[in-house]
């Protein structure tokens, strides 16, 4: 056994953990079918078993030399237990419940599916980016509360987000952003939940990754301390600066939460260089206006989005514990050690999930994919995700309803954590997307990828 010193594995095999000989990289169920893949590098013959869950023998339903395999007319709506075998290798056993997903499955962990336990049990924070030569790049962390949450895995469209197949994954790699930066690719990620903040860079389309660099040392999250705490974000470019948000800090932590911050670096410095980076001092959240002295004791803020304000302004507005609002922090461009300064409140229907802001040149108009609140009663509800648009960043409105569940048990369904391009007339989109018995609304079973056209007609 060598030494190995880059972040991307293919797969990532934990010492002593039963990964199986053959890999199982992808699954992706629907209606009365499945379809999933597995490494199959040296092009051996393959069979494959399947099984009603837990009951009867597994029976051979399906041979090919090749890495993928459709299984059609089976039971809708049920648990399946499945498995490759060739020779003398056998993969593990896999789980999948059929049913009709939204949108395009990019990938599929059954919530009771325990082969990436070492790391998490449900899928969480989509990253998307289309790489300059056309393909698209999806990724995707395995997080469950107590668990390492240290593992993402990357998919790959060469075909406009139609289908999807596994590149590789990257640990230690959690809440992290790809981005492309000079027709390059970059993860920034931390290593664990409030652990430190890492960037790494591909050269090959995702495939390998050079070994993370730490930008900001953090803590191990497991005992309630404060560190570093991130999501996939829009990666903003603001005056010859290239800008991301982050904050310091924790849920647990009573005295503050999540204080808020920015992190910038020259754009033509070299991003993997610690020393290029520059860091807002935290922001800790108080009371600084009146519209902010009746709020509970346990509001914060968290997962800011950067956006250009209609003044040229270049702000952060984060998720905020007040019914329709969000609040709007203001960086100082000038100075990139000053902390964030409070500009104002801002309505916004979608406020109690993390969400992104773009603004699109052709319209004049910003743009968000919400998680839209509208419950006083259980803000918690993530069942209801909607296409919105502002012409001034100050009033929202609803362009249209794109997956509308409340007719389903909001603490079953979710569509949540969204991240977004405008790529020509079209609006494209990765979710967190939890239904078809996912653990909860929160703990997600998919990764769905989807496509508004000519979305700007809608307004």
């Amino acid at each position: 056994m060598k030494g190995y010193n880059l972040w991307s594995h293919r797969p990532y095999r934990p010492l002593l953990f039963d990964v199986g000989d053959i890999y199982v990289c992808r699954i992706a169920p629907g209606k009365e079918s499945v379809h999933f893949e597995w490494l199959n590098d040296d092009g051996e013959n393959c069979r494959i078993f399947l099984r009603k869950r837990g009951e009867g023998e597994f029976v051979q339903v399906g041979e090919t030399c090749g890495c993928e395999f459709d299984i059609s007319d089976i039971a809708d709506h049920t648990d399946f237990e499945f498995y490759v075998e060739a020779s003398n290798k056998k993969s593990r056993v896999r789980l999948f419940r059929t049913g009709e997903a939204i949108g395009t499955v990019v990938n599929y962990l059954h919530p009771d599916d325990e082969c990436y336990s070492f790391s998490g049990k449900y899928l969480c924070s989509p990253s998307y980016v289309r790489h300059p030569d056309g393909f698209m790049l999806a990724s995707m962390d395995l997080f469950a509360g107590g668990y390492p949450q240290n593992l993402s895995l990357i998919f790959r469209s060469d075909d406009e987000g139609k289908s999807w197949h596994y590149v590789s994954e990257l640990t230690p790699c959690f809440w992290g952003k790809l981005f492309i930066h000079k027709g390059e690719i970059y993860m920034l990620s931390c290593s664990t939940e409030y652990g430190d903040l890492l960037i790494g860079k591909s050269s090959d389309g995702g495939k390998t990754f050079t070994a993370p660099v730490v930008l900001l040392k953090g803590m191990n999250g497991k005992n309630g301390s404060s560190g570093v705490h991130k999501n996939p974000q829009n990666i903003m470019y603001f005056g010859g600066r290239i800008y991301n948000t982050l904050e310091f800090g924790a849920w647990a932590n009573k005295e503050y939460g999540h204080a808020a911050m920015v992190m910038s670096c020259d754009e033509n410095d070299d991003l993997l260089v610690p020393e290029n980076w520059s860091f807002s001092y935290p922001l800790k959240f108080d009371r600084f206006a009146p519209e902010l002295s009746d709020l509970p004791d346990a509001t914060m803020t968290i997962e800011g989005t950067l956006v250009i304000d209609t003044k040229g302004k270049l702000v952060n507005i984060m998720r905020f514990g007040k019914f329709h609002n969000a609040i709007v922090y203001e960086v100082n461009t000038s100075d990139y050690d000053a902390p964030l300064s409070y500009q104002r409140l801002m309505e916004f229907p979608a406020n109690y999930s993390k969400f992104m802001i773009k603004y699109d040149e052709i319209s004049k108009r910003y743009f968000s994919v919400g998680t839209m609140a509208y419950d006083r009663e259980n803000t918690r509800t993530r069942n209801l995700l909607s296409l919105l648009s502002s012409k001034d960043l100050e009033k929202w409105e609803v362009v249209c309803d794109l997956h509308d569940f409340r007719h389903e048990n909001p603490n079953e369904v979710g569509f949540q954590y969204v991240d977004f391009e405008i790529e020509g007339d079209d609006l494209v989109y990765l979710c967190r997307t939890a239904l078809n018995n996912a653990h909860n609304y929160h703990d997600a079973n998919y990764s769905t990828f989807h496509r508004i056209e000519k979305f700007r007609d809608l307004l």
